[in-house]
């Protein structure tokens, strides 16, 4: 059974788990995902609102009770919602299920292949108390300290080696954060174990996932699930074709000393990432304010440049307005770009 906890009342975002992302309420996503999973049978939404379990049903989900307010606010955990939805399924149906399958509202962006994975490890090995989602953790940890009031450094975890923290990072053991995307547990590890995850929690390692808690991490949900609707055909359903503007200084090209842009260098990563664009049949506009600053013209020899450099494009424009800073509702990377281009293949699991 998949329960999907989806309480009212963020601070954050308001209504965050029913705000609409991609042209459907958030929570709309993670039961779409429970639901074209074959190991799943059941998917509950475990809310405290009336009008969030009108919404969770119309797109496919259960709510068979509402969650009680003391276990609805900020400090709520996830064992008190799954308590509370095992207690209710055993008193008025008389049984509850062997695994439960934690999708929170908050990841819209799931491959339901590692839904099934991850179930199936479970169930495979009964030794296994759960299995939760990691990633590899941005910072080593072993360069971490506590601070005690005195001003005294902690080290926060210890390894074999000595002094981890004076150490290179490329010799320190691998470390992983969980992602809370999946978790993937007993029912037994909640009711006699009085735990989420047991002692004994096989990692399954996802290199990307997205949790979004803030408006720039919604701006990234939304440009990754449109991306993927832009690459992702469906039967004989067209792909969407996406226009990107991209700037050439500092994106595909060096930036140069007193805007002499004859002494740029070609960002060889980025034309590689911008030609992949122009191959999937994406537009590709080139806008420059080179020019604005210096009242000279640069289109003959940005033009060999580009051409030089192998860069395909469709349109090239010159009077941008020169900016220390450009901000645009629209701005995304050409990291995130690679991101997204590289996300498509499934996770994979190590034990």
């Amino acid at each position: 059974m998949a329960l999907i906890p989806a309480r009212s009342g963020s601070k954050g975002i308001q209504d965050k788990n029913i705000r609409f992302l991609a042209g459907k309420p958030l929570i709309a996503h993670s039961i779409e995902q429970a639901l074209a999973a074959q190991s799943i049978q059941r998917v509950i939404v475990s809310t405290d609102s009336e009008h969030y379990a009108e919404i969770a049903r119309a797109h496919g989900a259960e709510t068979p009770f509402l969650r009680p307010p003391e276990i609805s606010g900020d400090h709520a955990t996830d064992l008190e919602v799954f308590k509370h939805a095992l207690d209710w399924l055993s008193k008025n149906e008389g049984r509850v299920p062997d695994i439960l399958v934690h999708l929170r509202p908050t990841h819209p962006v799931r491959n339901v292949s590692d839904i099934e994975a991850m179930v199936s490890l479970l169930a495979g090995d009964k030794t296994w108390d759960s299995v939760r989602s990691v990633s590899p953790a941005d910072f080593t940890p072993f360069k971490m300290w506590f601070r005690a009031a005195d001003g005294r450094l902690e080290q926060v975890v210890n390894c074999d080696l000595r002094e981890p923290y004076n150490q290179p990072r490329q010799i320190l053991p691998k470390a992983y954060q969980q992602n809370a995307c999946i978790d993937v547990l007993r029912s037994s590890t909640v009711l006699k174990m009085d735990s989420m995850t047991g002692q004994r929690i096989q990692g399954y390692v996802m290199d990307s996932f997205f949790d979004i808690d803030t408006e720039e991490e919604f701006l990234r949900a939304e440009h990754f699930l449109r991306w993927q609707k832009s690459t992702l055909s469906s039967g004989a359903a067209p792909r969407e074709k996406l226009r990107f503007v991209v700037d050439i200084d500092g994106v595909i090209a060096s930036i140069t000393k007193g805007n002499d842009y004859t002494q740029a260098t070609p960002l060889k990563q980025s034309i590689i990432t911008i030609n992949r664009l122009f191959d999937a049949g994406h537009r590709i506009v080139l806008s420059t304010a080179r020019g604005s600053a210096t009242g000279l013209d640069w289109k003959s020899c940005t033009e060999t440049q580009l051409a030089a450099w192998g860069l395909r494009y469709h349109e090239l424009h010159f009077g941008k307005p020169h900016a220390d800073f450009y901000i645009d509702d629209k701005l995304i990377s050409l990291t995130a770009i690679e991101h997204f281009l590289n996300a498509e293949k499934p996770s994979q699991t190590t034990k």
